[in-house]
């Protein structure tokens, strides 16, 4: 992950911290990490793990899928009914969804203009 998708993803959290009303307190016991970890995240001084921004996303009550996609954790997908399946299944892990939808765009590229109703 990049220098700057580091400060994208902090801003984009603190953005949305905000925007809940949620203090920065209370977003770090909700996530279970320190004020001041949650603090340099925020700043673009630390690079939050998947399970972290997962964490925050909860305590935010956003899609994970959506820091995941800021952070450069996950690809963002074009919509659709399959995608947002996959992305929306609590069983997949992370890693687990990204392969399915690497899969699932390679055979769309292969086969251009096929029937989407079968």
């Amino acid at each position: 992950m990049g220098e700057r998708s580091v400060g994208d993803i902090g801003a984009y959290i603190r953005a949305q911290r905000e925007s809940a009303k949620v203090s920065l307190r209370q977003l770090a016991r909700s996530a279970g990490v320190s004020n001041p970890y949650l603090s340099q995240i925020e700043r673009g001084l630390r690079t939050p793990s998947a399970e972290i921004l997962q964490q925050i996303a909860k305590g935010l009550r956003i899609s994970a899928e959506a820091l995941y996609v800021r952070a450069g954790i996950l690809e963002q997908w074009p919509a659709s009914a399959v995608t947002d399946a996959v992305l929306a299944d609590p069983e997949l892990s992370e890693r687990h969804k990204q392969v399915l939808l690497d899969i699932y765009q390679s055979l769309r590229r292969e086969h251009p203009g096929t029937d989407r109703s079968e």
